[in-house]
C-alpha cells in the first residue's frame, strides 16, 4: 500500500495540537514530560517544541530543578501568540474582557452605553478601550464574542429580536464585521453562561446539562452531546414563554414579560409572593428580586423559599421530562442568591412532580458568567484557528 501524500504533515499537525492542548491544561512541561504524555520520543518531542517555538506558539517558561544533573527547561504556550475579547451587553452597561490565548484575562472594563442606539459604534469604542487597557492592538484580536439578550439566528448569526436592546437588529453583525473583521460572533447570553458553566463551573466536563437562568428575565441554556442546542430559529431556551397551568397565556408575544412562566417567577410575581409571606418588599428602583431571596434566607422565611423553589421546579420539570439532562444548574441573580439551599429545594420539588429527577446545583462560575462564557467561546474559535496552522 502506498503512503498517502501529506500524511507526515497531518501527523505533525495532530501531534502539535495535542502538545499545545497539554501545555495549556498541564503546563508548563519539560521536553521529557511532554514526550511521556504524548507518547512521542524525546527526539520527536524536541523537534515538535522547536517547531512550535519558531512559530511563536511556545516559549520558555523557566527551569525545573533536577537531581544531580542540570535543570530541565520548561515550556509553555506563548500567551502573546493570540488574543481574544468577550463582551456582555446589557441595557445599562457594557462589560468587555480581553484575554490571551491561555485564557488569562489581562483587562476588564465597564462602559456606560452612551451610544446604545448605535451598537456598532458602541462595541467598537468599548473594545478599543479594553484593548488599550490590555496594551493589545485591536487588530491582534483573533476573535470577539458578544453576549446579548435576545434570539440569535443560528445560521446568519444576526440578532433576530431583543426586547431589551431594540437597536440590536438585522444588519448589526455585518456592520461589526465591516469595522472589526470576520472574527465577530454574537451569541445569546444564557448560551454563553452554559459554556462558562461547562468550562469553569458546576457542569465542568459534562456533555449533557441545562442552565436555568432566573433573574430579571428567564432563560434556559441546553447542552446536549457537548454542543449547545439552539433550535432551528435560535429560539430554544426561551423558557419565559413556557405555558404554566393557572397562569394566563400571552395574547401578544411582542409584549415583554408576558409569558406564563415569566408571570410565575418574574419580579412582580416574586414581590407579590414576598408580601404574602410577610417579607419586606421596599426594594427601591435599582434593587432586584435577588435581595428578597437573600433576605428570606437571612431571616428564615422558609415558606417563601419553599414556594419559590416550587415555582422554579415547574420550569425544571418541563425541561427534564423532555430532555432528561441529568443536571440543571441554577444561575442568574436569583440562582446565585438562593445558593445551595434554593437548589436543594428545587431538586426536592422536582422529585415530587417529575419522574425524571435531575440533580439541581447552584452555579459555580465566579464573576460575570456571560463575559466568562464569551471568552470561552472566543478562545475555542481562536485556538482552533491558531493551533491548526502549525506546519
Amino acid at each position: 500500500m502506498s503512503q498517502r501524500p501529506g500524511t507526515p504533515r497531518l501527523l505533525r499537525q495532530i501531534n502539535d495540537r495535542a502538545a499545545l492542548e497539554l501545555l495549556l491544561s498541564k503546563g508548563p512541561l519539560t521536553r521529557a514530560e511532554l514526550g511521556e504524555l504524548t507518547g512521542l520520543s524525546k527526539v520527536t518531542s524536541g523537534q515538535l517544541l522547536s517547531r512550535l517555538e519558531s512559530r511563536g506558539l511556545v516559549t520558555s517558561a523557566g527551569e525545573r530543578p533536577g537531581g544531580r544533573g542540570p535543570n530541565a527547561a520548561l515550556y509553555g504556550v506563548n500567551p502573546a501568540s493570540a488574543y481574544v475579547a468577550g463582551i456582555d451587553v446589557l441595557p445599562d452597561s457594557v462589560t468587555v474582557g480581553v484575554a490571551d490565548i491561555t485564557g488569562t484575562v489581562i483587562a476588564e472594563i465597564n462602559v456606560d452605553p452612551t451610544d446604545a442606539g448605535d451598537p456598532v459604534r458602541m462595541v467598537h469604542g468599548a473594545v478599543s478601550r479594553a484593548c488599550a487597557a490590555a496594551q493589545v492592538e485591536l487588530p491582534r484580536l483573533r476573535c470577539l464574542v458578544i453576549g446579548t439578550r435576545g434570539v440569535v439566528d443560528p445560521i446568519s448569526g444576526e440578532v433576530r429580536y431583543s426586547f431589551d436592546l431594540p437597536a440590536w437588529h438585522l444588519g448589526v453583525l455585518a456592520g461589526l464585521r465591516d469595522i472589526l473583521g470576520d472574527c465577530v460572533i454574537i451569541e445569546n447570553d444564557v448560551n454563553l453562561v452554559a459554556l462558562a458553566e461547562q468550562t469553569h463551573g458546576a457542569a465542568r466536563g459534562l456533555e449533557d446539562f441545562a442552565i436555568l437562568w432566573a433573574g430579571v428575565g428567564q432563560g434556559l441554556g441546553v447542552m446536549l452531546g457537548g454542543r449547545l442546542h439552539r433550535g432551528i430559529s435560535g429560539g430554544a431556551g426561551e423558557i419565559g414563554w413556557l405555558p404554566v397551568p393557572g397562569e394566563p397565556l400571552p395574547i401578544d408575544v411582542t409584549v415583554p414579560q408576558s409569558g406564563s412562566f415569566q408571570r410565575l417567577v418574574g419580579r412582580d410575581a416574586l414581590v407579590g409572593l414576598a408580601r404574602a409571606h410577610g417579607l419586606h418588599t421596599d426594594l427601591g428602583a435599582d434593587a432586584g428580586v435577588a435581595d428578597l431571596v437573600r433576605t428570606a434566607l437571612a431571616t428564615g422565611h422558609q415558606s417563601f423559599l419553599d414556594e419559590l423553589a416550587g415555582r422554579l421546579a415547574i420550569g425544571v420539570a418541563a425541561v427534564s421530562v423532555v430532555l432528561d439532562p441529568g443536571l440543571v444548574v441554577l444561575s442568574g441573580d436569583i440562582g446565585r442568591a438562593g445558593g445551595k439551599a434554593l437548589a436543594a429545594g428545587v431538586e426536592e420539588a422536582v422529585g415530587r412532580i417529575c419522574p425524571s429527577r435531575p440533580t439541581v446545583a447552584v452555579t459555580e462560575v465566579e464573576g460575570n458568567p456571560v463575559l466568562s462564557g464569551a471568552i470561552v467561546a472566543a478562545l475555542g474559535r481562536a485556538r482552533e484557528e491558531v493551533f491548526s496552522d502549525t506546519v
